[in-house]
């Protein structure tokens, strides 16, 4: 029997039970809010300190500049002020000295920290470092009467683009050892448009100066850094030994910024120029050794130079260039793994009657190209010169040339090797080459004066100037239509 005054009493009480509800569901509504909030904090506060690699909820902090040397400095050390409108030059030139003086104690590091640090030219010294922080820029001033005057290159004996003096480099040095460019990707921009457009008005009295021009010196390393807008040739080794350019980017428009080649060995010995991204406003290297009757007195060739795993651009010029300033000689030199993408030409050899000197032993390894109007092309009839006074029956000599697995698509004409009677190309080689072509002529590979083989089958059909070799290396055509000219510009 139910207990009728239990049964009342609950009766009784559910009118206050209901009551209680809308506050029970209140008050947890609150310690829900509160809890939630506490969560979302301590999941906040775990990510910070968890998540260090995607560093969602803080600013990443600027990696540590390493110490490279027994003595570092900081540019801000000596005045510097990185506003990019405060003249560093003085700052820069008392680092410079500090550091001079500690070569025999393994030389000082320069330290440039994050910001925008204006200078007009300065030198390096031995046994130095400059490091560029992340987000270091040194910016180059515009106004050229900031830009020291120098002598003519000795391998020039001419201004480049005018008589007389030229302007200095950005960043210089002459008869150096122990020299390192480095950092976190900073970047030196020379400003060069005021230069370009100054140039193209004809407003400017002396050659443009280079971005980075080291001379007569040795143990150079270059890497880890951005330089861009050069306004003329970008990093310009002159008569050095010993040289190192790794993961380095150089940029520049690829129209309307005239001569700013990236990378330009001149009467260089031992270098190495490795992963690197290069796309500018004419070749992207230029292996050089001087000009005409000049270079040819000078005698410095360039040798033993590689050139390995680099992606270009170049739409004015080529990705890799030899000339056409080669008359001290260039031999010796192995460029492989190179990518030129969007580009005029992808790699050239070019000189002239007049030049003189040699190109030698060169070897081209596991090239692409990617929509490039002129995969290859050796050029002798490049007739710039400093003066009236060279020797036009100075006859450059071109052999030894070896094309070996070259690959790529949408390009114009695969191969154009236009040798003369006065300067044929001797013992050149081609070996497992598939291009695709955009153009389905005939005589889409052509040739002028050139004497050489073909090893296998290759595509497009090689001309006929050229021994045909099998996969073993067995004589199975010789050509004898060596100085045949099927050379067409027109396409």
């Amino acid at each position: 029997m139910v207990d009728t005054f239990t049964f009342g009493r609950f009766q009784n009480q559910r009118p206050d039970f209901k009551r209680c509800i809308p506050a029970f569901l209140s008050s947890h509504k609150t310690l829900f809010t509160v809890m939630w909030i506490v969560g979302f904090a301590s999941v906040f506060i775990w990510q910070r300190n968890i998540v260090d690699g995607l560093r969602i909820f803080r600013r990443v902090p600027a990696r540590p500049i390493p110490k490279l040397r027994p003595f570092a400095f900081n540019l801000t050390d000596f005045g510097g002020v990185g506003d990019g409108v405060t003249v560093n030059t003085d700052a820069f030139e008392r680092a410079v000295v500090a550091i001079s003086k500690l070569g025999k104690k393994g030389g000082g590091q320069l330290n440039v920290p994050a910001g925008r640090w204006l200078t007009a030219p300065f030198n390096l010294t031995s046994h130095m470092t400059l490091f560029l922080a992340e987000d270091a820029v040194i910016l180059g001033i515009e106004d050229e009467k900031f830009w020291p005057l120098m002598p003519p290159l000795p391998s020039y004996g001419y201004g480049r683009e005018h008589p007389g003096p030229r302007y200095g480099s950005l960043i210089h040095g002459q008869n150096l050892k122990d020299v390192v460019l480095t950092g976190h990707n900073g970047t030196i921009d020379g400003q060069g448009k005021a230069w370009w457009v100054k140039y193209r008005r004809k407003l400017l009295n002396h050659t443009r100066g280079p971005l980075v021009q080291i001379m007569w010196s040795s143990d150079i390393r270059i890497s880890n850094i951005t330089l861009r807008d050069s306004p003329f040739w970008t990093l310009h080794p002159f008569d050095c030994k010993n040289v190192t350019i790794t993961n380095v980017t150089i940029l520049a428009p690829v129209f309307e910024a005239p001569n700013t080649d990236g990378i330009d060995p001149d009467s260089c010995e031992n270098v190495v120029i490795e992963d690197c991204y290069i796309s500018v406003g004419d070749d992207g290297i230029a292996i050089k050794s001087g000009w005409d009757q000049y270079g040819i007195y000078y005698d410095r060739p360039s040798t033993n130079i590689l050139i390995r795993n680099l992606v270009v651009r170049s739409m004015v010029s080529a990705g890799v260039s030899i000339g056409s300033e080669m008359s001290g000689g260039v031999s010796n030199i192995t460029v492989e793994n190179l990518l030129v993408w969007s580009s005029r030409r992808g790699v050239r050899i070019k000189t002239a009657p007049g030049r003189g000197g040699f190109v030698r032993n060169i070897t081209y390894r596991n090239l692409t190209f990617d929509n490039v109007r002129v995969g290859i092309i050796i050029k002798t009839d490049y007739n710039e010169h400093p003066d009236e006074g060279y020797d036009p029956k100075a006859f450059p000599v071109l052999k030894d040339i070896s094309f070996i697995g070259i690959h790529g698509q949408g390009v114009r004409v695969p191969v154009r090797i236009h040798g003369s009677e006065e300067i044929p190309v001797r013992n050149v080689t081609f070996q497992d080459m598939s291009v695709g072509i955009t153009y389905k002529k005939k005589h889409i590979f052509q040739c002028a004066f050139v004497q050489g083989r073909v090893i296998g089958s290759i595509f497009p059909a090689p001309c006929e100037n050229l021994d045909r070799y099998d996969e073993q290396e067995r004589l199975v055509n010789q050509s004898t239509a060596q100085n045949m000219t099927d050379i067409d510009y027109d396409f």
